[in-house]
């Protein structure tokens, strides 16, 4: 079975890069803070928790036009987002992986 990740940025990079753009967008970064409940003295931290890390992934993909503009601006694929989310999230119901 091929890796996802083959010619992809591994999952962490992506999420590191998407908190690095939110750092530079401070009415994104406090949306994001408000709705994770996540403070901001904690997000050094947070980057070792998976947990958050598909939090974060699922922040940017849960709203098309702040995925693309994360693209735009970081100048990162949406599909190596995707991949990072899929990592990080694992898989959805309808997707028949689950127990």
């Amino acid at each position: 079975m091929r890796s996802e990740f083959v010619n992809s940025p591994k999952p962490d990079e992506t999420a590191a890069a998407v908190l690095q753009w939110l750092a530079n967008e401070p009415d994104m970064l406090g949306r994001f803070l408000a709705l994770s409940g996540v403070q901001p003295m904690q997000l050094r931290s947070a980057l070792n928790d998976p947990g958050f890390l598909a939090g974060l992934l699922d922040f940017v993909m849960s709203h098309e036009p702040t995925l693309l503009e994360f693209c735009k601006v970081s100048e990162w694929k949406p599909e190596d987002v995707v991949a990072a989310w899929r990592h990080y999230s694992g898989p959805g119901l309808d997707s028949g992986q689950h127990e």
